[in-house]
């Protein structure tokens, strides 16, 4: 028996359970309408889209037309603070959208869901879905399990982090495509004996894009299905790196790099006065917006008290403090915010804002991406400039960072591409045209040969 033939007797046929919708408001480029409705046709479909192609004007679109298709309300869910920008953005197209609960197009934040009752919606939106493999896992397979029975779903997110396969086996268990486990041992195998890290098989590569496909859609810009980009291209993303000195280390000629977590937190504390005074250094005198990241508390307080005009964001305020400053700075009220990757990093649009500044790194490269992407992002339209300081002791780090980006955007790009002709099929009913080759005349050899 052919594998893919073994593949196919797995899979649990994935059938449209949605409906022919109706007409989509004119400000959707037809890119974005035609994933609209390709998700609508589907019921149960996720949107992996980069940031600033207008999930949010999809999804509220989607939202709307099972609404008016079902008369029974919808809810979506978003992170902190996306609420009042989400509901900003549904006038610009007329849409409705409640954050209080009383219309039939409602929005609340993740934290409220013990206050929600599911049973009350016939579709469900996560907004930024890639945020369930974020939190604990009891609170993923509650809303896994709360939503169950919903019978349409969308599932809206940048395009999952490629070497993340966790991610996407958590989408298809939301959207009853099948389980996570069910995934994992069908197309993927452990790697090196370790049981939290899969690799997807060779010969089963052409076989799970193609499952994929079927239920998502990964796009990064418009021509990637075969649109035109029009305007959605970024602007120039510039990196400059600001190396603190660090003291020597006793008995040695040179500082030593910090590669334990505590020798880390050291280097830090070392460099803290340091690191913040160039950061203050930075915004000094200037008009614009600054956004700062930091990754301890004490960097953010230090931070609070050097930077001039800049409010903090901490995780130990009241969600409605945290929403106001970060709304606050999205609408222009507040010049200056300091805050963590793991507060703001999902959702908010900072296209007003183009300096960034961050002040402590943790290893994760996934987080310093979304980071970036609130304001390197389509619709941003100056050149964005990404400040890093660090201490010479926390050179590893940077380094770390640097090679899963590298690694990270190469396997982007593959997964990206090699979904393009699959999901050009599913969303336009395009495939490629060729030509059947049928030789009419037998071919004769010259003498010489």
């Amino acid at each position: 028996m052919e594998y893919s033939e073994f593949l196919k007797r797995k899979q649990t046929l994935i059938r449209n359970k949605g409906f022919e919708p109706g007409d989509l408001p004119d400000k959707l480029f037809p890119f974005q309408k035609d994933l609209t409705r390709w998700a609508l046709r589907k019921g149960k479909a996720a949107l992996w889209a980069g940031t600033g192609l207008g999930k949010t004007f999809m999804q509220l679109s989607w939202a709307d037309q099972v609404v008016k298709h079902t008369g029974k309300p919808v809810l979506i869910l978003a992170p902190l603070a996306v609420s009042k920008q989400t509901q900003h953005e549904g006038k610009k197209i007329n849409i409705d959208v409640s954050t209080n609960n009383s219309g039939i197009l409602w929005i609340n934040n993740y934290e409220q869901l013990h206050n929600i009752n599911p049973a009350d919606f016939v579709g469900i939106c996560l907004d930024e879905s890639g945020i369930l493999k974020n939190f604990a896992g009891a609170f993923k397979n509650q809303i896994i399990e709360s939503f169950y029975e919903t019978p349409y779903k969308l599932c809206c997110s940048a395009t999952p982090s490629p070497n993340d396969f966790t991610e996407i086996g958590n989408h298809a268990e939301f959207l009853n495509v099948c389980s996570r486990s069910e995934m994992l041992s069908t197309y993927f195998v452990h790697d090196s004996g370790e049981t939290q890290k899969w690799r997807l098989k060779g010969h089963a590569e052409k076989e799970f894009f193609k499952w994929l496909s079927k239920w998502a859609v990964m796009v990064s810009k418009p021509s990637d299905l075969g649109y035109e980009n029009g305007g959605f291209d970024l602007p120039p993303l510039r990196m400059h790196e600001h190396i603190v000195k660090s003291k020597k280390t006793d008995g040695y000629l040179f500082h030593e790099l910090a590669r334990t977590l505590n020798e880390r937190r050291e280097a830090r504390r070392e460099s803290l006065m340091e690191r913040c005074q160039l950061a203050a250094e930075l915004s000094k005198g200037s008009s614009d917006s600054w956004l700062y990241w930091c990754d301890l508390n004490y960097e953010s307080d230090t931070l609070k008290d050097t930077v001039e005009n800049i409010v903090d964001i901490t995780g130990s305020q009241t969600n409605e403090v945290k929403e106001d400053r970060l709304f606050g700075f999205a609408s222009g009220k507040y010049q200056k915010i300091v805050t963590k990757p793991k507060i703001a990093q999902f959702g908010l649009n900072f296209q007003h804002c183009n300096n960034m500044v961050f002040v402590g790194l943790s290893d994760s490269f996934e987080a310093m991406y979304q980071a970036i992407r609130r304001c390197w992002r389509f619709g941003q339209k100056k050149p964005v400039d990404v400040h890093i300081i660090i201490s010479e002791k926390e050179g590893n780090v940077l380094q770390n960072i640097k090679t899963k980006e590298a690694k990270a955007g190469k396997m982007l790009e593959q997964m990206v591409k090699y979904m393009s002709d699959l999901t050009k099929e599913e969303i336009q009913n395009i495939s490629k045209q060729t030509i059947k080759y049928e030789p009419k005349k037998q071919m004769e050899n010259p003498k010489w040969m």
